[in-house]
C-alpha cells in the first residue's frame, strides 16, 4: 500500500467537542418549514410532495452528523441516490436540500480516514447519479463536485488546523511540567541535603550529648517527609532528559522585585499580605513565575496601560495571587481561545492542587487571579 494512502487511512476519528444539542434542533427546526414552503411555492418540482417528505425524513442528520459523520453520509447521500431511480422527482432538487453539504464538512472534519474514503464513494455516486437521470446538466455537475469538494476540503482544512494547535497546546503544557519537575527537583535535593548534615551532626553529638542526637533525628523525619512528599510529586510530572537549570528558584519574596525592573511603561505595585514565610518551595516558585509571566502579558497587550497592580494574600490554606491593569481592549482579549502563556500558567496551578482564571475587568484592563494551596497537595 502506497505511504501516503495508508496515512489517509490510518488517520483515527476526532472526537467532536462538546456541544449544545438545541443549535443542531434550532437548525432542524428552521430547514424543515423552509423546505415545505418551497415545495409549495415551486410549482416546477417534479413530484413536490414526495421531495419535500424525503427531505423532511433525512434532515435529522444533522445532528448526529458529528459523532456519526459516516453513517449519515450513508442514509443521507444513499436514500438521495436511489430516489431518482425509483420515484418521480429527486429531494436534491430542493434549495434547502444544500444541508446535505454539512454532512460532507463533518465527514471531513470528524470522521477517520475509511470513513472519509468510504462516504467519498457516496458522494460521488449522488453527484454522478444525479446527472445520468438528468436532473441536473452539465454545468451543474461540474458545479455539484466543485461544491463537494470545497466542503470536504474546508473540513480537512479545520480538522488539521485543530490537530495543530492542540499540538503546540501539549508542547506548552510539556514544557510547563518540565519547569516544575525541575523545580520540585531542587527541592528534593534541598531536603536530602538538610537530611544529611543532620546526621552528621547527630552523629557527632552522640557520644556526648544523647538529646541532641535524638533533635537530629526528629528533623531528619520531618526532612524525609517532606522530601517524600515532592518526590511523589515529582514523579507525577514529565521531564525531559534535559539539564536542569542550576541557578537558584525564586520564591515568593521575589515577587517584589518585579516592582522595580522595568524603567518604561506602567509602573508595577507589589503588595504581599499574610504568612508567606512557611509556603513549600514549590508554591512560592510558581506564584512568583504566575505573577512574571501576568506582568509581562499586561505590558505586552494592556494598550495605555499606566500601572499593574500585583497583590499576594495568605491565610490559613491557601495563597490567592491577582494580578490587574488598567489598560484598554480589556473586553476584546481572547478568553475562548487561551494564549499559550496562559495555558501554562493554568497547567502549573492545577498539577499544584490550585487554579488559575483571566479575564476583563467590568470597566477596563485586566485581571488575572490564581489560589494556590500553602503545601501545594494537589501535586
Amino acid at each position: 500500500m502506497h505511504p501516503r494512502l495508508h496515512a489517509v487511512l490510518a488517520e483515527p476519528r476526532v472526537s467532536p467537542t462538546p456541544t449544545r444539542a438545541w443549535r443542531d434542533w434550532a437548525v432542524i427546526a428552521v430547514l424543515a418549514p423552509a423546505m415545505v414552503v418551497e415545495g409549495i411555492l415551486r410549482p416546477d418540482l417534479p413530484w413536490r410532495v414526495g421531495c419535500v417528505v424525503v427531505a423532511l425524513a433525512l434532515l435529522p442528520t444533522i445532528r448526529w452528523r458529528r459523532t456519526r459523520p459516516l453513517a449519515m453520509v450513508v442514509i443521507a447521500f444513499g436514500c438521495t441516490t436511489v430516489a431518482p431511480f425509483v420515484l418521480p422527482g429527486d429531494p436534491c432538487q430542493l434549495f434547502t436540500a444544500s444541508f446535505l453539504v454539512l454532512l460532507v464538512y463533518a465527514l471531513f472534519r470528524w470522521g477517520s480516514g475509511q470513513d472519509a474514503v468510504l462516504g467519498s464513494f457516496f458522494v460521488v455516486a449522488k453527484v454522478t447519479a444525479a446527472g445520468a437521470v438528468g436532473s441536473i446538466d452539465g454545468g451543474e455537475l461540474v458545479a455539484g463536485f466543485a461544491v463537494m469538494f470545497a466542503a470536504a476540503t474546508l473540513g480537512a482544512a479545520v480538522r488539521f488546523r485543530a490537530a495543530a494547535r492542540l499540538r503546540e497546546l501539549d508542547q506548552v503544557k510539556l514544557l510547563e511540567r518540565e519547569r516544575l519537575a525541575r523545580d520540585l527537583h531542587d527541592t528534593v535535593a534541598h531536603h536530602v541535603s538538610a537530611m544529611a548534615i543532620r546526621a552528621q551532626a547527630g552523629i557527632a553529638a552522640s557520644a556526648s550529648q544523647p538529646g541532641a542526637a535524638v533533635e537530629a533525628l526528629h528533623t531528619i523525619e520531618a526532612e524525609a517527609s517532606r522530601a517524600l512528599a515532592e518526590m511523589r510529586a515529582m514523579v507525577r510530572v514529565l521531564r525531559r532528559g534535559q539539564p536542569a537549570d542550576l541557578g537558584p528558584n525564586p520564591q515568593v519574596a521575589d515577587i517584589g522585585r518585579l516592582a522595580g525592573r522595568f524603567r518604561t511603561g506602567p509602573s508595577v505595585d507589589v503588595d504581599l499580605r499574610g504568612d508567606l514565610g512557611d509556603l513549600a518551595p514549590t508554591v512560592g516558585s510558581a506564584l512568583y513565575r504566575l505573577a512574571q509571566e501576568s506582568v509581562t502579558n499586561a505590558r505586552r497587550h494592556a494598550r495605555h496601560a499606566t500601572r499593574i497592580e500585583v497583590s499576594v494574600a495568605a491565610d490559613d490554606t491557601s495563597v490567592r495571587l491577582r494580578v490587574s491593569d488598567d489598560g484598554e481592549g480589556g473586553a476584546s482579549r481572547p478568553t475562548g481561545s487561551p494564549g499559550f502563556g496562559l495555558v501554562g500558567m493554568r497547567e502549573r496551578a492545577d498539577l499544584l492542587g490550585g487554579t488559575c482564571e483571566a479575564g476583563p475587568n467590568p470597566d477596563r484592563g485586566w485581571t488575572v487571579t490564581a489560589v494556590l494551596p500553602r503545601q501545594g497537595i494537589g501535586a
